[in-house]
């Protein structure tokens, strides 16, 4: 097939895709009318709701790109396999918050936010038991605001998606949070 055929082709397809989607368009009125139903349900998501679910996602993404770190720079068994743990809830919990967020018009960047990097830059450059220490003592320190963060989007979140799924998740970030409480104590004892 020479050039110009193909680009005849192509033209061609376009053009009954193009008219035929303009003919569907002019038929089918319940899909203009349910358009604008779509973009104010998702509006409706606005405020303190969609706040929640940006925070979220940017902090879970730091919680898997931290575990990965520290499952390569821990010196400490407990403390690669809390970063595993880490990996992979905050990664199921991601996927979930990912297709609610879709769901609901809300754009999740694919990288964590930079209010959540610095962290993660400040334990890159460390190693060993220091690693160890600084890393759990921010798992602690991040672990008790997203519990609370999620407690609070648990009982006051307006869109009933959201609330249940932070209602769903809490109690696993609850137990993040005593592990990692637990672990803490354990790398500050040897450090002695």
């Amino acid at each position: 097939m020479n050039t110009r055929t193909l680009i005849s082709s192509t033209v061609g397809a376009l053009f009954v895709a193009i008219t035929s989607t303009s003919a569907l368009a002019q038929t089918d009125t319940s899909r203009t009318t349910a358009a604008p139903q779509d973009s104010a349900a998702n509006a409706k998501l606005a405020g303190a709701d969609r706040q929640f679910v940006e925070r979220a996602a940017s902090g879970g993404m730091t919680e898997v790109e931290m575990g990965k770190v520290a499952q390569q720079k821990a010196a400490n068994d407990q403390v690669k396999q809390f970063a595993a743990r880490m990996v992979q809830d905050h990664t199921m919990a991601n996927e979930e918050l990912k297709q609610l967020a879709q769901s609901k018009g809300v754009a999740i960047p694919p990288v964590a936010s930079k209010d959540h990097h610095g962290g993660k830059d400040k334990l890159s450059k460390l190693s060993g038991a220091e690693f160890d220490r600084q890393y759990m003592a921010h798992m602690v320190s991040d672990h008790r605001k997203t519990v609370a963060e999620f407690k609070k989007a648990s009982e006051s979140a307006k869109d009933g998606e959201v609330k249940a799924f932070a209602s769903k998740t809490l109690p696993k970030l609850q137990e993040h949070l005593a592990q990692a409480q637990s672990i803490n104590d354990s790398v500050k004892s040897t450090a002695r």
